[in-house]
């Protein structure tokens, strides 16, 4: 199993660089890689969280990549692991971490007046739709 979920985040340039480090302070990541451009005044950071599911005897992994520039915020995050299929009930009454992070996105968005914008990657036509 594995999503990508991508949002674009505009507002002031200093709201912007508060994003990462209070959601890095928030929740804390397993792994951390920072880096800082010399050129200009644009950072990068990778963050790998994981959460083990003792239900359903899986670990998820969600890696969150945030871009920052000037006029704005580039936030991907992929999740990977996990199961998939029926189970009977709901398996996990505890929110998962990507539901945490985004959360914490969307209130920190809404919270300092920041716009917060869902990309959507276009579906590619196949062979068939064409004919």
């Amino acid at each position: 199993m594995s999503t990508v979920t991508k949002y674009l985040v505009y507002g002031p340039n200093d709201t912007l660089r508060r994003l990462p480090t209070k959601l890095i302070e928030l929740h804390e990541p397993k792994f951390l890689y920072e880096y800082s451009s010399g050129t200009n005044n644009d950072k990068i950071y990778v963050a790998v969280y994981e959460q083990f599911e003792k239900q359903i005897n899986a670990t998820i992994t969600l890696t969150c990549i945030i871009e920052c520039t000037n006029s704005h915020n580039r936030i991907e995050m992929k999740k990977a692991g996990g199961r998939m299929g029926f189970r009977g009930s709901s398996l996990s009454e505890d929110k998962n971490i990507e539901a945490n992070v985004v959360d914490f996105i969307m209130d920190f968005s809404k919270r300092f007046g920041l716009s917060l914008q869902e990309e959507v990657e276009p579906k590619e036509s196949t062979d068939s739709e064409k004919i």
